[in-house]
């Protein structure tokens, strides 16, 4: 059976997909997944065994001149590679119009959320099997029912497994033991103070691990460099690497530190150990989901507000660094300060009391 996968972006939507694939893997033997993706996520679905192409789209930069698009013959040639090869069933697990329509263009049957399951109900329209998949869960868990519902097997209820081939991430050489600090995220409300990066930095170099901090474009970049240069020479601020190296980098990793981004998924997929600090966000929906992953939630009167622009009216919540008082914003993160996260990396730690799944044998 060969499966054509639309599953663009974002990068966390992507990731969430992963363990659906592994699901129909296990439960018909011989499946294979052609799947496409938006081109800067490309790596991403050939890290799974069962994946054989990855079709890269470009809709985000489509969209901006839809007539350029036609007329260099991008959208042409991006339907003659759909239509190399015969498909069983296109599967459109995105849920929104734009999916529906790279569904469309495959000469076979299609199958996608029902309308009262899709966050665009028109997408619907499009498919030949509509899915019912209630709201109210998980994403992980919603990709996984709507694979099992789509290809007619029973809805696995098995741990969520991402099937990353890691002998196909880059090798990594560790000296020494690390944490990962995953800083940079799109939402100004989704940020952790910096000042709590910091304070954190020096209490992980206390208990004698090394940090790293990846970043992906220049304001990541200066905040990194602010890191080291107030918290000490302990912390690394990595050159910028592709997902799959900082894949490798997380996979190694003794524990992950995140605010709610794409790449605390990524850690999520590599079975590292990992606390994630969510203030306007709710995590039972979109958290990083998998083994060895905990949530703190803010406990803040307004939390989870859902916003990109934090409208609390109360009071103003401070904290101090190094003898100097700064405000905390935004104020819901005052709940979520770098001892308590630094204690709950520790007891997870204990916990699991084994290397990160996929980074042994690979040094």
């Amino acid at each position: 059976m060969r499966i054509l996968l639309v599953k663009t972006s974002s990068l966390g939507d992507v990731i969430h997909t992963l363990p659906a694939v592994t699901d129909a893997a296990r439960e018909l033997p011989g499946v294979r997944f052609d799947w496409v993706v938006e081109e800067s996520f490309t790596e991403i679905p050939a890290w799974h065994p069962a994946v054989d192409r990855v079709i890269p789209c470009a809709i985000r930069r489509w969209r901006k001149s839809l007539r350029e698009t036609w007329k260099s013959g991008e959208w042409k040639q991006f339907k003659e590679k759909i239509r190399e090869r015969e498909y069983d069933l296109a599967i459109d697990a995105q849920g929104l119009v734009k999916s529906a329509i790279l569904v469309r263009v495959a000469r076979c049957g299609k199958a996608g959320l029902d309308k009262e399951s899709a966050r665009e109900p028109l997408a619907s329209r499009f498919y030949d099997r509509k899915v019912p998949v209630p709201w109210g869960q998980h994403a992980v868990d919603r990709v996984r029912q709507l694979f099992a519902r789509a290809l007619a097997y029973p809805v696995p209820e098995t741990p969520v497994d991402y099937g990353v081939d890691f002998a196909r991430l880059p090798r990594i050489d560790v000296h020494d033991p690390y944490v990962v600090f995953l800083h940079g995220t799109t939402w100004d409300t989704k940020h952790w103070p910096e000042e709590y990066w910091i304070q954190l930095a020096g209490i992980v170099g206390a208990a004698g691990y090394k940090v790293r901090l990846p970043w992906g474009n220049e304001e990541e970049e200066a905040r990194a460099n602010r890191i080291r240069t107030h918290a000490g020479a302990h912390v690394e601020v990595l050159s910028r690497l592709p997902l799959s190296g900082i894949a490798g980098i997380l996979a190694h990793a003794t524990a992950v530190v995140a605010v709610d981004t794409g790449l605390c998924h990524l850690a999520a997929a590599m079975n590292t150990p990992t606390v994630s600090v969510y203030g306007p966000t709710n995590p039972e929906l979109t958290g990083a989901h998998g083994a060895n992953q905990v949530h703190l939630a803010a406990d803040f009167p307004c939390a989870p507000c859902m916003s990109r622009k934090c409208t609390w009216k109360g009071d103003v919540e401070t904290d101090t660094l190094n003898g100097r008082s700064f405000e905390v914003q935004p104020p819901c993160f005052a709940t979520l300060k770098p001892d308590r996260v630094w204690r709950e990396v520790e007891m997870l730690l204990a916990e699991t009391a084994t290397p990160a799944a996929g980074a042994e044998g690979q040094d």
